[in-house]
């Protein structure tokens, strides 16, 4: 049985698997309001108005203007339509060695039947990407969706080293080009100029994202 649309259920993995294997028979699912479990919480307002970014220290609450976040970022709603593509990459960002929230509801809202293509549900760091069609989003999409500024020198008003790790290595191309594709960790570190980064220990994912 398909969960309807809006439903947040407690996953049991082996139905979920066998429920994806027979809905995937028939060509499609439905793009669900709450596709894991976590708690939810709700939008904050104060960033991500219009198409502007953020360059304030954080934290970087969620934007509460959710439809032109989304238009920045070049996303719409798709809430209720049918799934081409359904992935999750972890985000990690880290001020030195403090975590940085990232918040829940960032292109989601129960309450105005909202779900951009890219999407989070809770504070796990989790990003949804939930898609009618099968396309290439980006992480720079996602903090344009979020509001914060970010390329490869700063994040939000955090300034100094940009250290970023794609699944557990180094990398040196441009952070706003990163595919986000299924079960793949990014870390994003600023540290003082001279500091030394520290990866942090690998995501280790619920079982019913495997």
């Amino acid at each position: 049985m398909v969960p309807l649309v809006g439903a947040r259920p407690v996953v049991n993995t082996t139905v979920a698997r066998v429920s994806a294997a027979v809905v995937g028979g028939l060509g499609a699912v439905l793009v669900l309001a709450g596709c894991a479990t976590g708690p939810a919480i709700g939008p904050v307002a104060g960033v991500g108005v219009g198409a502007r970014t953020t360059v304030d220290a954080p934290p970087w609450p969620a934007p509460t203007d959710l439809a032109a976040r989304a238009d920045a970022a070049g996303l719409s709603n798709v809430w209720g339509q049918r799934l081409a593509e359904h992935v999750h990459t972890h985000l990690t960002v880290l001020e030195g060695d403090t975590p940085v929230t990232v918040p829940g509801n960032i292109g989601h809202s129960d309450r105005q039947r909202f779900a951009a293509q890219i999407h989070t549900h809770d504070t796990s760091g989790i990003i949804h990407v939930e898609s009618p069609t099968k396309e290439t989003f980006t992480l720079g999409q996602f903090f344009d969706e979020w509001g914060v500024t970010f390329d490869a020198w700063h994040v939000g008003g955090l300034r100094g080293e940009t250290t970023v790790w794609v699944d557990g290595r180094r990398y040196y191309g441009n952070p706003r080009s990163i595919e986000l594709t299924n079960l793949r960790q990014v870390v994003i570190d600023v540290t003082t100029v001279g500091e030394v980064p520290h990866r942090p220990a690998p995501f280790d994912w619920p079982p019913q994202y495997h």
